[in-house]
């Protein structure tokens, strides 16, 4: 299942490429894609996307890069 959000002041490409390798290491994560130029992440799952694991990429998220914030 696909899923796609707006991103929030995602200040650097560097920090997204951070945020796409770190994301798509977690169990339950098929691939992710972090876009600077649209302020976008795609992240693909095998089943529905959990609260559990939606958690856990924004905490990701957070601590990469303390400013940006995933539009729910």
């Amino acid at each position: 299942m696909k899923t796609t959000f707006d991103l929030e002041n995602l200040d650097c490409a560097n920090c997204a490429a951070k945020m796409e390798a770190a994301v798509q290491k977690l169990d339950g994560i098929a691939s992710a894609r972090v876009s600077f130029l649209t302020q976008k992440m795609t992240l693909e799952t095998d089943a529905v996307l959990s609260d559990d694991l939606l958690k856990k990429v924004v905490k990701i998220c957070r601590r990469i890069e303390p400013d940006c914030k995933i539009k729910l």
